[in-house]
């Protein structure tokens, strides 16, 4: 369990990248076994759910890189009529998860969630 003052810290990595970027809605810190760390969510989206359904994802985006030799799973996009939800290894123990409406630039959003996950990494190294 993260204790001190790891989750504030993780709260204000999370609330820098959505300042950073109008686009984003929601994002949330979970592990790689799908329970959450960290969250900056709408009230009306639970964080329990989203950390599970990252999870899977991982799972499935990781099989599937495997299977089709691919390498090493880096994140996981998906495109939905109104955005996006991306997903990026922060670690070997950590995911960072981003919403984020369909006007958001790619590329800037990629390049930020790079960044956070160092940041995560960074936080999480030093429990």
């Amino acid at each position: 369990m993260i204790g001190g003052s790891k989750p504030q810290e993780l709260q204000e990595i999370l609330k820098d990248l959505e300042s950073s970027i109008p686009e984003i809605e929601a994002a949330a810190i979970v592990s790689a076994e799908g329970l959450p760390i960290a969250s900056a969510l709408p009230r009306d989206i639970d964080e329990t759910r989203v950390a599970a359904m990252t999870a899977a994802m991982l799972s499935l985006g990781e099989r599937a890189a495997a299977e089709l030799r691919k390498g090493e799973l880096e994140q996981v996009f998906v495109r939905g009529s109104d955005g996006y939800i991306i997903s990026m290894a922060a670690g070997e123990n950590a995911v960072l998860t981003v919403s984020a409406t369909k006007d958001v630039k790619l590329g800037l959003i990629f390049l930020d969630m790079k960044r956070t996950a160092a940041k995560i990494l960074e936080a999480l190294e030093g429990t």
